[in-house]
């Protein structure tokens, strides 16, 4: 069934009529299905009203059920048949018996729908392109043709010689070989072929787009080829020239969503190695499977991912061959012609069904290498025994789940054992007889209570990870490493003494002593006995001759053992302990040691770096954190002057000695952070390559000499006592962050402003004010603060969303995103989901629903951006049930990834997420093998992350899921705060000690700081992030009368309007202390500038309306508000907790390492949707927040009506009665200048930007519109050049405001300038243009008289001026 009327549309309101609605009524088994036509480039459809504007003409909409099938849908409109696209990748055509409407439904039901209803109406939206999108005809690829084949008629000549003449040919690069016709635009008679590997091409100069083809050899023949065009020339040359380079025959045609192989192909006859990975290759047809043993020559076939099915037998055809790989074919057996391969020497079978092996695959006497990873055997083969080459036996992830040493036995040729992921429950010897051919075996993640290895004699490397053990027993005759982390091993027992052993990690164990034998160890270099249970380390381990590398953190140390005599220790780990001193000795007799860290001990002193005044210590790192040091530890430092980085972070400290620090010449980093210090030495201007500072949470009051170090990159003094801040006339310009948060009293002038504004990311508070309007705000019983870290990371790859009042009542919610290697996911899903999270509570109450709705909507409103790259998620609203509005609150809390989430209650910790990594969840783990999945040996899901369940990563589906982890917990007074954090914080402290860092530091930001610093400390060099929300919840606190339902639905609210904010009477100029929220976004992108392409995050219509909104507040915690918003951090909190204020560069630059959770951004080709510049980059999206709902109305009582005529009383009024200070609002900061300076400092081009960003349209907008208050315009905004332009706005240099004290004075001053110009009374001023403020939410008659009154007068929207000027 076609559609009707016009094919152009595209949008989804407008493709979606009164028609495909009547359609949908009644039957969730009824839908429709959008079918692209062959010539749209696989890009997402554009996505609400600017889509209008660039129509696309092949885009249809056909109505179907679940049970229509291809052949039908193919019958109805005259096609030839119906492709597929999962994730923007490869192109499948569909069988004919397939039903594509019933593919959309299991699509999405594998992805956490549950409602049939909601399954239907998201089937039906036509963002789900990105994830699954259908054609009507193979879709065109230039590229991929390019790449596969190339043709045309061109002038060719044979020879060098000029007795040949030129003439027209067709003329084929295809494979190995340019093939020339002897008859024009035929390709009939004879074919000259020529072989290009190992040859030339070369330009010839002579003629214009002339190309010289040599092939390789003694005989070499050369071909003469004149292209009419240069981009003809170009992309000849170019294919051409990679094809001479390669030294072997190889063509590879991987990811190509080939059916057949080009026909062309098969002239290549010297062809040795074909890819043919990542297709749909097919048996018939001319270039199909069946065809592939004319190749005389092929030594290596790779077909696998490519949906087989069965075994092609024609491969076993091919004799040549000497590598075959048939991996993920869903295969089920393997034919008894494999026998017939007699010169295959590596044969992969990994992620198959298969069960058992042919005893014909015994007779391949030239086998080597044989994978049967990822299936479904019980048993090892005994096929295995007669194939005496092969050396490993790879069975990870099968169903073995005993292992008879004694078959080993029979396998003399097998060294190297796999069996990790098998469920592997006993491994026994039914007799004395040794193995002595196995020296490396592999048992990680199984279910082993114990294991006694002692019958393989000549074991050398051993992985027993993650499994039960309490005892292990083994040879050590040949034993050189031994992994046995993460089990509950008491017991170690080799014998005889490992004098082999080199590396041994006995890490997360229950160990209460170590085993003397470790001690006779004569070459053991590194021991890693962390998180265990002793008491004491040997002295004669510590004076060992060999160790170098002792890592014995978490444990009960009280005292380290003298040293004896000089030791080749080069890092010493021994946080976490009891330790009250170190050995006096410890640094003149370690010479080598490098690196120590002796954090979360009950240190008083360090031991001296010498005995004379001449050190010779070569240490570099030194960590120092959270111990009982005082100043005197200052002079112990100076002996180590190869000192690079510094952790001396909540001590004792009064002071630092300014004649030490001047000699820690070489310091690069040095945190200083949670003393007692007043100032910083100013010597510490001597550290010419410093850095990094942190200094934050101590009461420094002078701005420390630090921005005239040449190499200064970070300094965080925030959470002090800074007044002022003298700066040099110029920046450094490698200072990239400095953090002034938290400084109450800290007064910036506009000289200071003005430099600040080429800084990269700068964090200020927003400032505080106190008014009658502030009540509500300070009713609510929770505040929050938040720390990010960058760590050594070039680029930081996480955010945090914080809301105080979300929604229409006294709610909040709060998320941290954690991209582990990628900025896009996470600032898209801090942009976003709260607002989807607004959206899902309109269609359901029921907490598993609607927060499981929101992850998998923001997962597929990520678009072109979650195609290749993820984030970890955690999501926490806080809320008071449906059913009981006047009771409790409740904390509902959902994730996916690592990102943690844990509760303090009465002093102890609550976890309340669910870590979804493989090594931690072993549901997972089973989940991911029986989607087939391959998993390596880093236990990543195909290499690249190591979560089961994330946002993005949509390629990875089935493996990769977006449903989260759903958990409601009723709140009660014994709550005393919640702390959010990603897998870098909590891998370093544990639950109890966030809890007991976070109850010690009542300041929820200062202990965000505090938390983030002791990960840093204990070792940690990613991104680390920490919320900290201070729950104030007691059981009477509700006084709410019996609640009136109420028929207004919750739904999106209308859009905000910039806002001017003038600060309170009290302490005018300065900034607040209190706890904020900050946004890692950059301040020269605003909204506008952000396109569509990544992917919607327009609201989504569903006909299906929602509950009744919950009924209206009638006490303190529960005020009738006016607000529904959805603030990110850089937007004000509530309360006494404003927000800060951050910018950033607009483009990201990328990491150059793997990513976890997606491939990394400079290693693969570009992204769709992604566009970038050098080493910068900028994701198109389309960000749609709701900010606020206002309700409409009259008041509800003449004491609102009061306050409505006081409106310049409150925070969103337009006007205070100030003198000379003026206070612009840019998203959450409020910057404090002298009313004199305001222009000359607006003026500014430096400045400029701080204030707003003045777009080509003429609207102004803040610097952290862009990401962080995401704008709702009222109407929609227009699409330009790609990107989102934001609503005009009025000038604010044609507006004015009057202040009520000089209201009289410049009416008069107007009227005698323009006797036409009128000003009305300030109270006349619309309210619908008095937007309201982040942070101090507005009474209820504030929303109550929206409607806009007539007059001429402007009204100002981004500034204020002081008419005093």
């Amino acid at each position: 069934m076609k559609r009707n009327g016009s094919r152009g549309c595209v949008t989804r309101k407008n493709r979606f009529g009164s028609r495909e609605r009547d359609w949908l009524k009644g039957d969730t088994q009824r839908g429709c299905v959008c079918l692209y036509g062959g010539t749209v480039d696989p890009q997402p459809p554009a996505s609400g009203p600017q889509a209008s504007s660039t129509p696309q003409t092949d885009l249809k909409l056909v109505l179907c059920s679940t049970t229509t099938t291809v052949e039908e849908l193919c019958a109805q409109r005259d096609g030839q048949g119906l492709y597929v696209q999962l994730h923007g990748d490869l192109v499948r055509r569909l069988d004919p018996t397939e039903r594509p409407l019933q593919m959309v439904y299991d699509y999405l039901a594998a992805m956490g729908y549950a409602d049939p209803v909601r399954v239907q109406q998201e089937a039906a939206n036509s963002d789900l392109s990105c994830l699954i999108r259908f054609y009507s005809e193979r879709p065109v690829n230039a590229d991929q043709q390019e790449r596969t084949l190339l043709k045309g008629v061109f002038s060719v000549r044979k020879g060098k010689s000029q007795l040949h003449k030129w003439a027209e040919r067709q003329v084929i690069l295809c494979g190995t070989c340019l093939i020339v016709a002897s008859v024009k635009d035929s390709m009939t008679g004879k074919m000259h072929i020529l072989p290009l590997v190992g040859g030339k091409v070369e330009e010839v100069k002579r003629r214009q787009h002339c190309l010289m083809f040599s092939s390789a050899g003694s005989q070499a023949q050369t071909y003469f080829v004149n292209f009419d065009t240069l981009a003809d020339y170009q992309r000849w040359h170019r294919q051409a020239s990679k094809v001479v380079s390669q030294t072997v025959s190889l063509v590879d045609l991987s990811c190509y969503s080939l059916e057949v192989v080009p026909e062309y192909l098969f002239y290549s006859q010297d062809i040795t190695h074909l890819n043919l990975r990542h297709n749909f290759m097919s048996l018939q047809g001319p270039g199909g499977l069946l065809n592939l043993p004319r190749f005389s020559q092929l030594k290596s076939l790779n077909l696998c991912h490519n949906r087989l099915g069965v075994f092609p037998e024609c491969v076993c055809e091919i004799l040549t061959l000497t590598e075959l790989n048939l991996s993920c074919n869903s295969l089920q057996t393997v034919p008894v012609q494999i026998g017939n391969l007699q010169s295959l020497q590596t044969l992969s079978l990994d992620g198959n069904h298969l069960s058992s092996l042919p005893e014909e695959l015994g007779g391949l006497s030239q086998l080597n290498s044989l994978g049967l990873s990822f299936n479904n055997f019980s048993h090892i083969p005994a096929v295995l025994e007669r194939l005496s080459a092969v050396d490993k036996l790879a069975m990870a992830g099968n169903r073995v789940e005993s292992l008879e040493l004694g078959t080993l036995a029979k396998m003399s040729h097998l060294k190297n054992i796999d069996l990790r992921l098998n469920g592997l429950r006993w491994v026994k010897s039914d007799n004395l007889e040794a193995v002595s051919q196995v020296t490396q075996l592999d048992l990680r993640d199984n279910c082993l209570d114990s294991l006694d290895l002692s019958s393989i004699s000549n074991l050398e490397t051993l992985y027993c990870q993650r499994n039960q053990m309490g005892t292990l027993t083994l040879s050590g005759f040949t034993l050189r490493m031994l992994h046995a982390s993460s089990n509950g091993l008491t017991t170690v027992n080799i014998y005889p003494v490992p004098n082999q052993l080199t590396h041994m990690d006995l890490s997360q164990n229950l160990l209460d002593y170590l085993p003397d034998w470790v001690c006779d160890c004569r070459k053991i270099e590194m021991l890693d006995v962390t998180h265990n249970l002793l008491s004491e380390l040997p002295s004669r381990l510590l004076n060992s001759l060999s160790l170098r590398k002792l890592l014995a953190g978490n444990n009960r140390l009280q005292r380290v053992p003298d040293l004896v005599d000089h030791i080749p220790l080069e890092a010493l780990d021994l946080q976490h302990n009891k330790l009250a001193e170190l050995p006096e000795s410890l640094f003149y007799k370690a010479l080598n040691l490098k690196y120590l860290n002796v954090s979360a001990n009950a240190l008083e002193s360090i031991p001296p770096s010498s005995l004379s005044e001449e050190s010779l210590s070569t240490l570099q790192e030194l960590y120092l954190t959270r111990n009982s040091l005082n100043e005197n530890c200052g002079a112990l430092l100076v002996g180590h002057q190869n000192l690079r980085v510094l952790h001396i972070a909540y001590n004792q400290l009064l002071s630092f000695p300014a004649s030490k620090l001047s000699k820690l010449e070489q310091l690069e980093e040095l945190n200083l952070s949670g003393n007692k210090l007043k100032t910083i030495p100013s010597t510490v201007s001597s550290c010419k390559r410093l850095h990094t500072l942190i200094a934050h949470s101590n009461h420094i009051t002078v701005f420390p000499e630090i921005l005239s170090l040449p190499e200064i990159k970070l300094v965080d003094l925030s959470c002090n006592e800074l007044t002022e801040i003298q700066l040099p006339d110029s920046l450094p310009a490698t200072l990239q962050e400095l953090d002034l948060t938290g400084n109450s009293s800290l007064m910036l002038e506009h000289k200071t402003l003005n430099l600040f504004s080429h800084i990269t990311t700068l964090k200020l508070d927003q400032k505080s004010t106190t008014t009658a309007g502030d009540s509500l705000s300070a009713s609510t019983p929770w505040n929050h603060g938040y720390s990010e870290m960058s760590g050594q990371r070039n680029k930081l790859c996480v955010s945090v969303l914080a809301v105080d009042r979300f929604g229409d009542s006294v709610e909040a919610c709060y998320g941290i995103f954690d991209g582990d290697r990628n900025e896009e996911v996470p600032r898209l899903l801090q942009c976003t989901m709260g607002d989807v999270l607004c959206e899902e509570l309109q269609h359901s109450s029921v907490d598993n629903v609607y927060m499981s709705n929101t992850f998998i909507t923001s997962h597929r409103k990520l678009g072109m951006a979650g195609q290749k790259l993820g984030a970890s998620a955690l999501l926490c609203y806080i809320h008071h049930e449906p059913s009981d509005p006047g009771g409790n609150f409740s904390l509902t809390v959902a994730n996916v990834g690592t990102c943690q989430a844990v509760l303090c209650r009465d002093g102890r910790p609550v976890p309340l997420s669910k870590v979804y990594s493989l090594e931690n969840c072993t549901e997972e783990m089973e989940r991911v093998k029986l989607c087939n999945a391959i998993i390596t040996e880093d236990n990543k899901v195909s290499g690249v992350t190591c979560c089961s369940r994330l946002l993005g990563c949509s390629y990875l589906s089935p493996w990769v899921l977006p449903k989260p982890w759903v958990h409601t917990e009723p709140l009660c007074s014994q709550d005393e705060f919640l702390i959010l954090g990603n897998r870098a914080l909590f891998e370093r402290v544990s639950y109890q000690e966030a809890v007991c860092t976070v109850q010690a530091v009542r300041d929820p930001r200062a202990a965000a700081k505090k938390l983030c610093s002791l990960a840093q400390s204990y070792g940690c060099k990613d991104n680390i992030e920490a919320v900290v929300v201070s729950l104030n919840i007691g059981e009477d606190s509700c006084t709410c009368e019996p609640p009136v339902p109420t028929t207004e639905p919750r739904g999106p609210p209308p859009a905000p309007v910039p806002v001017s904010m003038t600060p309170g009477p009290t302490d005018p100029a300065t900034l607040s202390s209190s706890s904020g929220i900050v946004s890692e976004f950059n301040s020269e992108t605003s909204a506008s500038e952000v396109g569509s392409e990544a992917g919607s995050t327009a609201s989504d219509e569903h006909p299906s309306s929602g509950p009744a909104s919950r009924p209206e507040r009638r006490c303190s915690l529960h005020p009738a508000t006016t607000l529904c918003g959805i603030m990110v951090p850089g937007s004000a909190g509530a309360g006494t907790h404003p927000g800060l204020f951050q910018r950033q560069p607009s483009s990201a630059t990328f990491s150059s390492n793997q990513s976890d959770n997606g491939l990394d951004s400079d290693d693969e080709a570009p992204l769709p949707g992604v566009i970038s510049n050098g080493s910068k980059l900028e994701v198109e999206v389309d960000i749609h927040c709701c900010a606020f709902q206002l309700r409409s109305g009259a008041p509800e009582s003449p004491k609102d009506l009061d306050l409505e005529k006081r409106g310049s009383d409150y925070p969103n009024g337009k006007m205070r009665r100030q003198n000379s200070v003026v206070v612009s609002a840019t998203n959450g900061c409020l910057l404090a200048v002298c009313g004199r300076e305001i222009a000359d400092l607006k003026k500014s081009p430096s400045t400029s930007s701080l204030f707003g960003k003045k777009l080509s349209n003429g609207s102004v907008v803040a610097p952290e519109d862009s990401h962080n208050l995401i704008e709702v315009a009222l109407e929609a905004p227009k699409k330009k050049s790609g990107y989102f332009t934001a609503p005009a706005q009025q000038d604010p240099e044609d507006q004015l405001i009057v202040p009520p004290c000089l209201e009289q004075e410049v009416r008069e001053q107007l009227r005698s300038q323009n006797p036409l110009v009128s000003v009305p009374p300030l109270p006349s001023i619309p309210p619908s243009l008095k937007d309201p403020v982040w942070d101090l939410p507005h009474p209820p008659a504030f929303a109550s008289n929206m409607v806009p009154c007539p007059g001429p007068v402007p009204i100002l929207q981004q500034e204020v001026y002081d008419t005093a000027l």
